[in-house]
This record gives C-alpha cells, sequence and structure tokens, in this order.
C-alpha cells in the first residue's frame, strides 16, 4: 500500500456516477452485435422453417398436435418479435438514432414475459422437431434479452429492486470508517 493510498479515507462517500456503465458498454460492442444477428437470425430462421418444412410437417400430425402446433408456432413468433423489437431498440439507441427516454417510452410496448411453451401438454412430444429447437433457442435468447433488460433498468434507475452491489459498498464503507475513527 502506498503512503498515498493510506490517506485516502476509508469511509469516503461512494459516487454512482464514477461506475462503469456496463450496459451502455455492451450495447456498444462486438458481444451485442452477436447478439442481435443471432436474434434476427433465429426470427428468420423460424419464418423460413414456419412458411416451408414446418407447414408441411404439421399437416402430418394429428388433430390435438396439429392445434397444439398451431397455437405453440404463434408463441413462438410472438416471443421472437418481441425480442427482435427490444433488439431494435437498443441498437437505435447505440446508433444514436433514438434518444434513451425515447427507447425506454417505447420499451414500455414490449412485453419480454410471453407466454411458455405448454410442454406439460401430452401432445407436445409430437410436434416436429424443427418447432422444439426454435422453441428452446428462443427461451435462450428469451432469458438472455431479459437480464439484460434487468441489468439496463437499474442503470437507468427504473424500478428494479435496488443495486444489493451498491448497497454492500456502502455498508462496508461505514463499517470501515466507523471503526477506523
Amino acid at each position: 500500500m502506498s503512503k498515498q493510498d493510506e490517506n485516502q479515507p476509508l469511509n469516503q462517500e461512494f459516487d454512482p456516477g464514477q461506475m462503469v456503465a456496463f450496459a451502455d458498454r455492451f450495447f456498444e460492442s462486438g458481444q451485442f452485435r452477436a447478439l442481435f444477428r443471432e436474434g434476427m437470425g433465429l426470427v428468420e430462421a423460424a419464418a423460413n422453417y414456419l412458411d416451408g418444412d414446418g407447414r408441411s410437417e404439421s399437416k402430418h400430425l394429428d388433430r390435438s398436435a396439429s392445434i397444439l402446433y398451431a397455437s405453440e408456432s404463434m408463441r413462438l413468433t410472438t416471443r421472437l418479435m418481441q425480442i427482435a423489437s427490444w433488439l431494435l431498440l437498443q441498437r437505435a439507441v447505440s446508433e444514436g438514432e433514438m434518444s434513451q427516454t425515447q427507447a425506454v417510452e417505447e420499451k414500455s410496448k414490449v412485453s419480454l414475459d410471453t407466454l411458455m411453451p405448454a410442454n406439460d401438454d401430452p401432445s407436445f412430444e409430437e410436434l416436429p422437431r424443427g418447432l422444439l429447437d426454435l422453441i428452446e433457442q428462443s427461451l435462450g435468447l428469451q432469458r438472455r434479452v431479459r437480464r439484460w433488460d434487468m441489468v439496463l433498468a437499474q442503470q437507468q434507475g427504473l424500478p428494479s429492486g435496488g443495486n444489493a452491489v451498491l448497497e454492500q459498498m456502502s455498508k462496508l464503507a461505514e463499517e470501515f470508517g466507523a471503526k477506523k475513527k
């Protein structure tokens, strides 16, 4: 520890403004561009499947599996459209096409809590493997997007349950500051 470090008070006020804005950096990174490409690619793959192989595969299903296929394909499409909307909003902000305030307003129209698949239905396992794979991929992508959405909400100070790290850092600063006196 240097002499200068020893002179710094441990109970120094923590300034959240000095924090690294992880979400902002993420949305400007190659990692976000990869997530964006993955999301848009999955939208395209789902559209191609549902208009092609999926359409012909669904014709061979029995009545209950056929009804389930229709509802699961609608859930898949809805989930992917919501994810795509969220990705497009974040890209628009990171590229300066939209302000963060505008994005927050528009984000209120996006729901990342779409209905889960009816995998408890006895006909679920009869669905074509292509549809089941797309459902699984979309759910994984949705989980990742939801995590980033929560990080972004916390960074913007929107209601999300508080910031446990900041709370702990403040408690530590208080404790060490109190003991030093």
